[in-house]
């Protein structure tokens, strides 16, 4: 015997969302760059991390990968309105490389090779929210999409993810990179649509 009026059944609940507000879910992966492409060789590259002090400290090629390289699966969200979902990764973690590097500075300046830069919070690199991708897809970087190495902060609007990196310099207060300066928000969270000033 049921004990409820016919043709009520409740709320039903809604799938949760992985698309921020104003996104659009593509198959494929634009390709936005802001100036030309470089080409960077394994042999060649380097990434640096400058401390509070001025002490650099590198990594060539191999002794990235010798940190340890991880499988990381998660969305990208691009200002222009595009988001990409379950992107498979692989990359070292930014938490590996700070534990070599010590500072009291809570902002990081990203450095690319062409001269961009965007500016984060270091609490937005660590705790397993930041890499230094190496592959995407199945495969090594193209240097379209910033290959050999791009940074990769999923949680963060993707041009924070900054192409091509070669080094991170720590910083007492949040000073803005390049699209930052031109109207860029000083975050980027697309879960709050942090795109512009």
């Amino acid at each position: 015997m049921s004990f409820t009026t016919r043709g009520f059944s409740g709320r039903r609940r809604q799938p949760e969302t992985r698309l921020p507000p104003g996104q659009t879910l593509v198959e494929k992966w634009p390709v936005l760059s802001a100036g030309p492409t470089p080409v960077v060789d394994t042999a060649d590259w380097e990434l640096t991390i400058q401390d509070e002090t001025g002490t650099d400290h590198r990594w060539n090629w191999d002794e990235l990968i010798a940190l340890g390289v991880e499988d990381i699966t998660v969305d990208i969200h691009c200002v222009t309105h595009w988001s990409k979902l379950g992107m498979a990764w692989r990359g070292v973690s930014l938490d590996k490389l700070f534990e070599h590097v010590g500072s009291r500075h809570q902002y990081v300046m990203a450095h690319s090779h062409g001269g961009y830069t965007t500016n984060l919070p270091l609490e937005d690199l660590l705790g397993g929210k930041a890499w230094i991708a190496i592959e995407a897809e199945g495969r090594p970087l193209h240097p379209e999409h910033g290959g050999p190495a791009r940074l990769l902060v999923p949680h963060l609007y993707f041009w924070k993810s900054a192409k091509w990196i070669r080094g991170l310099t720590m910083m007492p207060g949040n000073d803005p990179g390049f699209w930052e300066r031109y109207g860029y928000h000083i975050h980027g969270d697309p879960w709050q649509e942090q795109r512009y000033r």
